[in-house]
Order: structure tokens, then C-alpha cells, then sequence
């Protein structure tokens, strides 16, 4: 039986407890994670076959801001998987020794990626539909180094979610610290070929953008989209809200007429 997502949180000292001495805790595993058993049988047999493979490593999803990452618990719960509340400055280190110290586990942030138990497997062909909207977005917002994807997504509801790679986001933590400990600022443009916009080609707004990609319109749909997908993941710029502000009046008044 899966267990429920975020019921309460979890405190390291719980993790330190559970993770070097119970590693089939279901608390830790997310369901899309090879079964305990087998992981343990698995890693017998390879140490018996070839002592230098890399053991096979089980994701341990945790969160960090149960409220500005709502939108990616949500699609978690959706899917009865597990993840974990890591809401301390400290946690950061914390799970980076874990990993040293635990070879078949590691941890990545609930908005590093999208897993494969969020996706509607439908073998619809999305290359062609990838390509024009693409092109759409990274024109619209003036940024060639976006990465953006097109999936079918099990929630119609969401149109767009932004994720950020677990190796970027441990590198932007760090810059952070050291811009907190004076060490100089960062530069948010230097992680932006790790962000990924992912598009749901089940939702009925980026099928309008599809099918009308040269409408006056579908610039500002497009930021919007981004922005909103943004929100989920970090808070916007004093400009970025700005104009965030101005576009939602903007599509508010296209209603009207």
C-alpha cells in the first residue's frame, strides 16, 4: 500500500535513522524505484559478477517548500509517490553525505524532473508538436538556451511545469550561500541551460498554441505559461512579477471583447 504524500514532516534524524538501517522504508522510496528486494538481490549478484559496476541507485524525491512546490506535490499525490520534507538550510549538505555514505540511494528534488509515473504513455508521436512549440516559446521569451519538452501528462489541468536539474540546483544553493556569506552575487542567467519547460500536449491551452502558432495572441499565452510555470518553481523578479501583473490584466481584458 503506498504511503500517503507529505502527511507531516520528516526530520533528518528520521532519515538518519531509516536510511543506513532500513533502506525499504517506504517513507524514503518512491513507487517508480525498483522494488527493495530486488535492489538488495540485484546488488548481491553484481558484486558476485563485476565488483567495479556502479550500483544501481533508488530516487529519493524530497521537498523543499510545501507551499511554492504545491503544484508538483499535487501531481505526486496523484500518483500515490512518496517524497520527503527537507525544509532546513542544512539539508542540502545533509543529503549530499548521505549519498557519499549510501551507494544505492539518491536525492533529487520533487521539481528536478518529471518521472515516468506522471506521464500518459500513450505512443503519440510528440517530435513534430516538440519542434513548433520550440520554437514558439524560445522566440517569445528571447531565450535560446531553454530546453523545452511536449508530453502527455496523466492531469489535463496543468499546461506547463518547469524543472530545474538536481545538479544545477545543488550549484545554485551554493552560489546562493556564498552570496549570503559576502562572497560575491549570482548570476541566475548561468543555470539557465539546466531549466526545462515541460508542455502538456493534453491541455487544452498549449493545443490552442499548437494549432495557432501565428496568432497575435499566443506570445504573451506563451510568457504566461512560463511565468506561471516559474512561480511553481522559484519566485519571480521584481521586473518579471511587473510584468507578470500586466500581461494577466492583459489576458484578462481579452475576455471582454
Amino acid at each position: 500500500m503506498p504511503a500517503t504524500v507529505l502527511t507531516a514532516p520528516i526530520t533528518t534524524e528520521k532519515i538518519k535513522e531509516k536510511l543506513p538501517h532500513n533502506p525499504t522504508a517506504d517513507i524514503l522510496v518512491s513507487p517508480n524505484s525498483k522494488k527493495a528486494d530486488n535492489t538488495d538481490a540485484n546488488a548481491d549478484s553484481s558484486a558476485d559478477t563485476d565488483e567495479n559496476k556502479e550500483p544501481e541507485k533508488n530516487t529519493v524525491y524530497y521537498v523543499t517548500d510545501v507551499v511554492q512546490q504545491g503544484q508538483y506535490i499535487k501531481l505526486f499525490k496523484e500518483q500515490g509517490m512518496n517524497a520527503v520534507i527537507l525544509d532546513h538550510n542544512i539539508d542540502t549538505s545533509f543529503i549530499t553525505q548521505l549519498e557519499q555514505r549510501n551507494d544505492h540511494y539518491k536525492f533529487m528534488r520533487i521539481d528536478a524532473d518529471l518521472t515516468e509515473s506522471l506521464k500518459d504513455e500513450s505512443g503519440a508521436d510528440l517530435t513534430e508538436a516538440t519542434t513548433t512549440l520550440s520554437e514558439v516559446f524560445k522566440k517569445a521569451l528571447n531565450n535560446d538556451k531553454l530546453t523545452v519538452k511536449v508530453e502527455n501528462l496523466k492531469n489535463a489541468d496543468v499546461a506547463s511545469v518547469l524543472t530545474l536539474s538536481e545538479q544545477g540546483r545543488r550549484m545554485q544553493d551554493m552560489m546562493k550561500m556564498y552570496a549570503a556569506g559576502g562572497m560575491g552575487g549570482m548570476d541566475p542567467s548561468m543555470f539557465a541551460a539546466d531549466q526545462t519547460l515541460t508542455l502538456n500536449a493534453n491541455n487544452e491551452l498549449v493545443k490552442y498554441i499548437l494549432d495557432n502558432k501565428d496568432s497575435k495572441h499566443v506570445p504573451m499565452f506563451a510568457e504566461q505559461l512560463y511565468d506561471l510555470a516559474m512561480l511553481s518553481n522559484q519566485p519571480l523578479s521584481v521586473d518579471q512579477m511587473t510584468k507578470f501583473v500586466k500581461r494577466s490584466n492583459d489576458i484578462m481584458l481579452l475576455l471582454t471583447k
